[in-house]
């Protein structure tokens, strides 16, 4: 199972939001390149990075701190966070970010997903599939949409997709556990590989991940309010 440390950006500071809301935000760093390095120090192999000032703006608000995070590690980077147009994902990919996550955009509209697949493949593009209480979130989590996850996930797989970012936002920032049975159905009815995101609070909510056969975990607040040791985690879990 491979693991992603969470890096969420907002007026170019690491922070953490609570269930998604903007006003419940707690700062962790300055520099978010600084935990960036930190977290590749501990064993991360790929880091999860958000704009959340993007996500609500619909454009990239944070770039400036995305150069100096991938400036500064060597790992892999996957970005979301108001990246809704083509030229938006070239330009994040030219800054040397491993792959893009679109989530507004791929409900709105999602024959866009099907065009960017064919033009920068499908290990480029990932889908961020945000629900609440089994539906779609969109626009930074402020509007609920009428697809289900798993109907969006399924038109998706029939793009192209292969990775899904699946986050429940009752779980986000609450350290309450996963979704994991919702997880583990996403992942076996689509075949997809489902990275959980939202509500991992320790060492045994990986496990019931990897147990139920999810592909990826991005942890947050865990690893911020020192719930998981990220080393001890990547020894454990992305040996298997």
């Amino acid at each position: 199972m491979q693991l992603y440390p969470a890096i969420d950006m907002k007026g170019g500071k690491c922070v953490r939001l609570t269930q998604g809301l903007f006003q419940n935000v707690k700062v962790y760093s300055d520099r978010p390149s600084d935990m960036a390095r930190l977290w590749c120090s501990q064993g991360a192999s790929f880091l999860h990075l958000v704009d959340l000032d993007g996500a609500l703006a619909g454009r990239s608000v944070n770039e400036d701190a995305i150069k100096d995070i991938v400036k500064n590690v060597s790992v892999p980077t996957e970005l979301g966070g108001g990246i809704r147009s083509k030229e938006a994902v070239k330009n994040m990919l030219s800054l040397g970010i491993s792959r893009v996550i679109i989530g507004t955009k791929a409900v709105e509209n999602p024959e866009f997903i099907r065009d960017l697949i064919d033009e920068f493949g499908p290990e480029k593009i990932v889908v961020g599939v945000d629900a609440k209480n089994g539906m779609v979130a969109v626009e930074g989590w402020e509007r609920v949409s009428s697809l289900t996850a798993e109907e969006l996930c399924m038109t998706m797989k029939q793009y192209g997709v292969r990775h899904i970012v699946y986050t429940d936002i009752s779980r986000d920032g609450m350290l309450t556990g996963p979704n994991v049975l919702a997880t583990k159905d996403l992942t076996e009815k689509t075949g997809l590989d489902i990275i959980a995101s939202g509500g991992v609070s320790s060492m045994e909510d990986l496990h019931h991940l990897a147990e139920a056969g999810v592909q990826g975990a991005i942890i947050g607040k865990a690893l911020y309010e020192e719930r998981v040791d990220l080393r001890q985690a990547v020894d454990l879990f992305e040996s298997r």
